[in-house]
């Protein structure tokens, strides 16, 4: 079977993408009759039709439907593939990628003593989205939350913080509670939960609470919300203690029980080596690093 007509592909992806072939035309600046053509070769090719043609403007069959879903995925893939392989352009920035819960609870908070140390040197901070991959060669250092240490070529890794989580409640809620927590209590305060109730439903079972086959309870996408619905007397949450230990010295947050979970996870930075450090980003990246460890020792 001779290989795929990419001409053609691509032809038929932007009628999908844009609706028309005219639109289409403009989008790849060539002809609507070029279009035309490359479509009906696609469709010699496949050996089926892509559009139904029976109404005064042609359809995408189920087929065709399918086919541009996979197209677009494969050409946004080829493009993504393409960005990483070309050499980072940089503003001289170092790009700083982090969690949001890392972000909003720890780096910025202590950014300004940063600032106030290295007023020459620039920093870009950006999101850096749990479960999804960071291009190294635009980001300097990361941090991440994950139960293993990254690895893979270009980076190196260490531990950050620990992901060790306990209940933590409001002021207003600890006042309530009994001198051990009860599943009984607990459900009726609220369950708090941070992405699905994996993590209460083995913080009850670990403590030999009765576990409910269904655990009733907000679920937050994030932690920071997680974070603000505890901080709001909303319910009891499970949080790391290294990432709330400001709202814990500050009253803020209450620890309500030592059992713990997550114990496996941690919150690593990462650092790129994809990304040529020499002269001043090397002293940038070195400051900043020596910076976080600084600040480590700090509550």
């Amino acid at each position: 079977m001779t290989q795929p007509p990419l001409n053609a592909l691509r032809a038929f992806e932007a009628v999908a993408r844009t609706g028309s072939f005219r639109a289409a035309a403009d989008s790849l600046f060539v002809t609507q009759p070029a279009i035309s053509h490359q479509i009906k070769h696609l469709e010699q090719w496949l050996g089926a039709p892509l559009f139904d043609r029976g109404g005064r403007v042609p359809k995408l069959t189920p087929r065709g439907m399918a086919l541009a879903r996979d197209l677009t995925a494969a050409f946004d893939g080829i493009e993504a593939a393409c960005h990483r392989a070309r050499p980072p352009v940089s503003d001289g920035a170092l790009v700083v990628a982090a969690i949001p819960s890392v972000a909003i609870c720890w780096l910025i908070p202590r950014l300004p003593r940063f600032r106030a140390q290295h007023p020459d040197i620039q920093l870009r901070v950006v999101y850096a989205h749990h479960g999804h991959d960071i291009d190294f060669m635009t980001t300097d250092l990361a941090f991440t939350f994950a139960n293993t240490c990254p690895i893979g070529e270009g980076i190196s890794a260490e531990p950050f913080m620990s992901g060790r989580s306990v209940p933590v409640a409001s002021p207003a809620l600890v006042e309530l509670a009994p001198a051990q927590l009860t599943s009984r209590w607990l459900l009726k305060v609220g369950l708090l939960h941070d992405n699905d109730p994996s993590g209460w439903q083995t913080w009850l079972s670990r403590t030999g609470q009765t576990v409910p086959a269904r655990l009733p309870g907000t679920v937050f996408e994030d932690f920071n919300l997680l974070r603000a619905a505890a901080l709001a007397g909303q319910g009891v949450a499970l949080c790391s203690l290294a990432m709330i230990q400001s709202d814990l010295t500050e009253g803020r947050l209450v620890k309500l029980a030592d059992e713990a979970v997550l114990e496996d996870f941690d919150y690593y930075l990462t650092e790129s080596s994809m990304i040529p450090a020499h002269g001043a980003r090397k002293r940038a990246r070195q400051l900043f690093l020596s910076w976080i460890r600084s600040e480590q020792s700090l509550p």
